[in-house]
Order: structure tokens, then C-alpha cells, then sequence
């Protein structure tokens, strides 16, 4: 491993700034990300409301992708996130001031959960493509495989630390510091500068819609893409739902308080941090071999997870399941980043980022509902199951979009239609 190379991305200033903002931003919303789960667990008893925080919170991410991916490609992409994260900013302040005035029903914590979706929704797509306009090409792959470290290492950070406010303080405390935290990718974007903002590609005159077609039509001719969408879209049905069910392991198979709980989520988190150096230097194994093995090794574990003798055991087994999340999502993301052509980062990112988040309320409802009708251990090592017959017919399809497509080189050849 070149450790040199695989943090090559930190050597650009604005991406530095970037970075430790979104570190700060993303362990913020870890918290909140584990306590609506858990209080929704305790109001209601229910694996299935545990399932409704994914539709919630990903669901805008679907209906707002387009928007997203338009004005990714046309607007300066800084500017974009400020106002999108100040809109989450105001989101996870009426969490907290909700949850102190007493207003607490199911359906009021959901409501504002979709609201910090929808904003969340129109962001990802300019969050994602932002990664390429703070770094050349040759540093790309270290960009967002780092990208994918601070937000995982905000995963192992966030639930510890809510576990702890959980057990000592309640939920708004952890409610109020993630919408504290937003400040810090706020001031980041703010100190950023000359990353070639503006209007972009895209004319200002072509209607939605006309440019997310003309994106789907561009990514159904290229393999690669296809076969990284569909190595996604299996991450978020079979593996993802996992980190809502820790909530219900915690409670109904662990029988332990909110503290192991927080150390559950983390041990997801510590996962793939340990694997962010394997992943993202120059002599990481190719994008194709890193999916191929890691789908292996993480549905190995999954299964390993759901039938767990003791807690101990679980959290080993949720460090590997974290590891090969990474491993796996930062490869398939990657492949996307360097095969598109330039004109159309946004949209075709937003395109991914629909697919693969549209993926997250279909497993975690599907996986909850079974969690409630047989049991969160059969649910999970079943899921673990499924995504080890996935990897073996990925592994052997030699069709078009087989998995070595993902190492295609990028397209310097794609010329935007007259408008």
C-alpha cells in the first residue's frame, strides 16, 4: 500500500478545507442519524418505523434528483451547497426544538426527516461532483476515497458520541449539536476559493427534464456505469438496511443500553477507516477486483453478524461489514467519476445518487418488515445470503456490462448536443 498516494488529494488547500468541514458536518448528522432511529424505536416497538427513517430521509433524493443534477451543471456548485446546507441547518433545528417543546409523535420526527431529505436531495448531486472541481484527474481517486473516509469515520465517531448523550443527557442534546454542526461546512465553503465556479455546460435553456433524459441516454450506452449502478442499488437493498437494524439488535438480540448501541454504529464506522488507505493509493487493486472480493468478504460477514453468538462477535463482525461497505460503494462511486465525460459530471452523478439512494427505503422497509415477521437474525443473515449469490453471478456474467467494465478509462469524447 502507498500510503503516500492515497493521500495525495489532502496536498490541494481547498480540498483540505472541504474535508475537515464535511468531517465536522457528517459526524453532526451521525448523531441524529442514530437517535431518530432509536427513539423511533423506543415510541413504537417496531422494526418496520425503524425501516420508514430510510423512505423518509432518501426518498426527496429520488423526486429531487433531477433538479439537483440540473443545477449542478449549471450553477457554481460552492454556492449550491451553501444554501442547500443552510436549508438542512434550519431542518435540524426544528428537530431539536420539536423534540424540546414536547412535540414528539412518530409522524412529526418523520416529517422533518423528509425535510432535511429534500434539501439533501438537491445537494448530493453538486456535493459529489464538488469532489472533481478541488482536484486535477490524476488525484481523483484519492478524493473520493477520502471523501468516503470522513464520512465513515463521521459514522464511527457520531453514534459513539450519541450513544453517550443518549445514555447520560437524552436526545436533544444530540438533536441540537447536529444542527451546530452544520456551521463548520458552512465556514468551509465560505474559505474556499477558485474552484472555477459559474454557469456551467449546461444551457440555462434546456429544461429539466431534456437534460436528465439526455443523462440516461448517455449512461445506458456506457457499461461501466450500468454495472456500478447495479452494484449499488445491491449495497443499498441487502447491505445498508443494516446500519437502521443495529437499532433492533441493540434492543431485541443484545439486550444492551444506548452506549453499545453508539459502539455498534462506530464499529461500522472504524471499519472503513481502516480499509480507506487499502482503496484509494496507487498500488489499490483495480476497481473491478476491490467490488469483486469485497461483495465476498462483506456478505461473509453479514451473514456472520445476523447469526452472532454474543455482542462481542457482532461488533468484530460489523467492523469487516463497514470495511467492505467502503470498500465497495468508494469503488463503484470512483468508476463513475473517471469514466464521465465532464458535461455531464453532474447530472449522471445525480442519476447514480437516485438509483443507489432510492435503493436505501426499499431494503430498509423490506428488511424491517421481515425483522418484525421473522426475526432480525433470519432477516439479516438471509440479505447476507443474497448478496453472496449476487457476487457469484456478478463474477461470472461475461456479457457487456460485465464487472471488469468498471475499470473503463475516462470519456473525452462526448461532444454536447446542439440545443
Amino acid at each position: 500500500m502507498d500510503s503516500g498516494s492515497a493521500l495525495r488529494a489532502f496536498g490541494h488547500r481547498n480540498y483540505r478545507i472541504f474535508w475537515c468541514g464535511a468531517l465536522a458536518s457528517n459526524t453532526g448528522s451521525w448523531l441524529s442519524n442514530l437517535t431518530v432511529p432509536y427513539v423511533l424505536y423506543q415510541l413504537t416497538g417496531s422494526a418496520f418505523w425503524v425501516g420508514l427513517v430510510s423512505l423518509w430521509q432518501f426518498l426527496p433524493s429520488v423526486f429531487f434528483g433531477p433538479l439537483g443534477g440540473a443545477v449542478a451543471d449549471r450553477y457554481d456548485r460552492r454556492r449550491v451547497l451553501f444554501l442547500t446546507q443552510a436549508g438542512m441547518t434550519a431542518a435540524a433545528f426544528l428537530m431539536w426544538a420539536c423534540w424540546v417543546t414536547g412535540w414528539r409523535e412518530p409522524l412529526v420526527l418523520l416529517a422533518l426527516v423528509g425535510l432535511g431529505g429534500l434539501f439533501m436531495g438537491i445537494n448530493l448531486p453538486s456535493w459529489q461532483a464538488f469532489v472533481s472541481d478541488l482536484v486535477p484527474r490524476e488525484d481523483l481517486r484519492s478524493a473520493v476515497a477520502l471523501n468516503s473516509l470522513q464520512f465513515n469515520a463521521a459514522r464511527a465517531l457520531g453514534p459513539a458520541i450519541a450513544g453517550m448523550l443518549l445514555a447520560l443527557l437524552g436526545p436533544a442534546w444530540s438533536f441540537f449539536l447536529n444542527g451546530m454542526s452544520f456551521f463548520c461546512v458552512l465556514a468551509a465553503l465560505l474559505l474556499i476559493r477558485g474552484t472555477g465556479g459559474g454557469v456551467r455546460a449546461a444551457s440555462r435553456s434546456a429544461g429539466v427534464v431534456r437534460e436528465f433524459a439526455e443523462a440516461l441516454r448517455y449512461i445506458r450506452a456506457r457499461p461501466g456505469i450500468v454495472v456500478s449502478l447495479a452494484v449499488s442499488v445491491l449495497m443499498g437493498v441487502l447491505a445498508n438496511p443494516i446500519f437502521q437494524l443495529t437499532v433492533v439488535f441493540a434492543g431485541s438480540v443484545f439486550r444492551t443500553g444506548p452506549m453499545s448501541l453508539g459502539l455498534l454504529n462506530a464499529a461500522l464506522g472504524v471499519g472503513a477507516v481502516l480499509a480507506a488507505p487499502l482503496v484509494s493509493g496507487r498500488r489499490a487493486p483495480s476497481l473491478s477486483r476491490t467490488v469483486r472480493w469485497g461483495l465476498v468478504v462483506c456478505g461473509t460477514a453479514t451473514v456472520a453478524f445476523g447469526a452472532a453468538p454474543t455482542y462481542l462477535f457482532g461488533l468484530v463482525c460489523l467492523v469487516v461489514v463497514g470495511g467492505c461497505f467502503l470498500a465497495i460503494v468508494s469503488s463503484a462511486s470512483t468508476a463513475v467519476q473517471v469514466m464521465v465525460a465532464d458535461p455531464l459530471r453532474g447530472r449522471v452523478m445525480a442519476c447514480r445518487i437516485m438509483i443507489y439512494t432510492a435503493s436505501f427505503p426499499v431494503g430498509g422497509l423490506l428488511q424491517g418488515y421481515c425483522a418484525d415477521l421473522v426475526g432480525p437474525r433470519a432477516t439479516v443473515c438471509a440479505a447476507g445470503a443474497l448478496l453472496l449469490v449476487s457476487a457469484a453471478v456478478l463474477m461470472s456474467w461475461r456479457g457487456p456490462a460485465r464487472l471488469e467494465r468498471l475499470d473503463d478509462p475516462h470519456d473525452s469524447s462526448y461532444v454536447p448536443a446542439e440545443r
